[in-house]
């Protein structure tokens, strides 16, 4: 979806049209972008950049707060259409997804012009447009997806999968962020393609463990199929403060609320959690985790909060002010194989 967040907000507000839109928090506080308008990013501004600075690249910038619900309402009527097409849905976010339509529900031979229907759908049911990437395998969908925004649709056939490969830098590659990519750059790896050539002492000490991989998409080789259904491995949540909390016992409501919209989460999924982690930001941007293992698992909401407040014990937070705070669970499993994980043991 391009720019969904910021999409949904001018679709439903027409004074918000034509305008430079940021979705996220107030530019007086601490706010981040979540999202921007393609006005918006004329003037520089992009998600994840603080809605201050946002606000002084483009200072007739329009910021408004996120609605989730709604967002999430939007994407499943979105999905609920990619799914109708093909049941191999493999979502990555609230805007984004894998969809292998080798078979589809129109029967169309063509990738391209499944695409070119299911964007025609879209933006006529919903009022939104969608970038699409029509490649062989996931890594090159991924990319085409993001060549031509907005409304984009790029096809990479099998028979131009190299001439593709070779225009690419090397950031392209997954696992490749900003100092990685300057690591690869004084190693002489500039473009993607450059991968194939440096050689694999170089490379295992620039990326480590990750050099195999990076070989192989150099060469577009990736062979990971479409799951429709992923294991969730953990959810969470957490909250950066327009002012640092330096009350304790405020820091405690705040960390025992969000322990206990986990536990919720875990109810409304019929899972049970072993693992509870705590995330701990100070002012001066130090930040730390603390976690807990038990068994059984559990998704009562007062145990969970009580562990929060146990590992919360173990940071300077109430002597040190917090600037963030988080709580997610992890270690998951389903509650009909929870019997079956512990067992009771005779005394």
């Amino acid at each position: 979806m391009d720019a969904f967040y910021a999409s949904v907000e001018q679709r439903d507000d027409v004074a918000l049209r034509g305008r430079p839109v940021a979705v996220g928090g107030r530019p007086e506080g601490r706010g981040v972008v979540a999202a921007a308008s393609y006005e918006a990013r004329a003037f520089g501004v992009r998600s994840a950049m603080s809605m201050a600075k946002a606000v002084r690249l483009c200072p007739n910038l329009v910021v408004v707060r996120p609605d989730f619900s709604r967002y999430r309402r939007v994407s499943g009527q979105v999905f609920d259409m990619y799914r109708c097409v093909t049941p191999l849905v493999e979502p990555l976010s609230l805007d984004e997804a894998y969809l292998d339509v080798t078979e589809n529900a129109w029967g169309e031979p063509l990738a391209t012009t499944v695409a070119k229907r299911l964007k025609q759908w879209v933006r006529t049911e919903t009022g939104l447009t969608v970038s699409a990437g029509a490649a062989p395998n996931k890594f090159l969908a991924k990319i085409a997806s993001d060549w031509d925004k907005p409304d984009g649709l790029t096809v990479v056939p099998t028979q131009r999968v190299e001439a593709f490969l070779q225009k690419l830098p090397v950031e392209a590659l997954w696992g490749v962020g900003p100092v990685t990519a300057k690591r690869l750059r004084k190693a002489g790896v500039a473009r993607l393609v450059d991968v194939r050539t440096v050689e694999p002492r170089v490379l295992r000490d620039t990326v480590g463990s990750q050099a195999g991989w990076l070989r192989r998409l150099a060469d577009g080789i990736d062979d990971r199929p479409v799951t429709p259904h992923r294991t969730v491995k953990s959810s969470g949540s957490e909250n950066t403060y327009p002012e640092d909390l330096v009350d304790l016992a405020t820091i405690r409501e705040e960390l025992d609320r969000m322990a206990r919209r986990a536990a919720d989460w875990l109810e409304r999924r019929a899972l049970l959690a072993r693992t509870v982690t705590i995330k701990v930001r100070y002012s001066d941007f130090t930040t730390l985790t603390r976690s807990h293992s038990q068994r059984p698992a559990t998704r009562n909401a007062g145990r969970i909060a009580a562990r929060a407040m146990l590992l919360l014990g173990r940071t300077e937070a109430g002597t040190r002010p917090v600037r963030l705070l988080g709580v997610s669970v992890h270690n998951l499993i389903a509650e009909d194989e929870a019997d079956q994980a512990s067992p009771t043991l005779p005394l």
